[in-house]
């Protein structure tokens, strides 16, 4: 069976159908983190629950949505919160989500202890196990446990363009690590259409990006 594993998509609807669009699979594993940011967090959240055969893990910020209030103080990060909850309708769907789920023998949560998990982060893991959150794409060996960040599709630290994600192979139990470049001028656009503010427009602007 094949798994396309996915994280923090973060409303971005074009870095989202592109990447459905590549990819033939038979199931879906969400990590989390669906909304906020990019203008499309209904129909994120929308396109990922229609999906046949797909798990789904709460995120902080699905936590945040459900509870109407984002624990982080970071201004740009609440001027996005406000103006994406603002017309938010689907808390009923992602209050279905679940902290934890167990596939084929891997735990698969949004991440571990509420921190962000990197490939340099030193911990102990006594599982196989699949996260996202950190935005940060890449597969780890600890302890003789496996450990598969798949990235983010929609919100790439790095490269703003790229949306990274992973094929899980569970027969062979094998991930591939994969990305691809999505058109972000059409996320600033709706940005504009919608009236956000000026600094979570400059946010996705001026964020380095990949040339294809």
């Amino acid at each position: 069976m094949k798994y396309l594993v996915f994280s923090d998509i973060h409303g971005n609807l074009p870095a989202l159908e592109k990447v459905l669009a590549s990819e033939k699979v038979d199931g879906y594993l969400n990590l989390g983190d669906v909304v906020n940011y990019a203008p499309w967090s209904n129909e994120c959240v929308e396109i990922v629950n229609d999906l046949s055969n797909c798990l789904n893990i709460l995120g902080n910020h699905e936590t945040y949505f459900i509870e109407n209030k984002c624990e982080v103080k970071h201004p740009l990060v609440q001027l996005f919160f406000r103006k994406c909850i603002s017309d938010f309708k689907n808390q009923p769907v992602i209050s279905t989500y679940k902290n934890k789920i167990e596939v084929k023998g891997f735990n698969c949560t949004h991440t571990l202890n509420n921190q962000y998990v990197f490939h340099d982060s030193e911990l102990i893991i006594d599982n196989h196990t699949i996260i996202g959150h950190s935005h940060q794409q890449y597969s780890r060996e600890i302890n003789g446990f496996i450990l598969i960040n798949p990235g983010s599709i929609g919100q790439n630290r790095k490269y703003i363009n790229v949306a990274n994600y992973a094929i899980w192979n569970t027969e062979t139990n094998t991930f591939d690590l994969r990305h691809l470049t999505f058109d972000v001028d059409l996320v600033i656009k709706e940005m504009k259409i919608r009236e956000y503010p000026q600094e979570c427009i400059d946010y996705y602007k001026n964020k380095k990006r990949l040339n294809a």
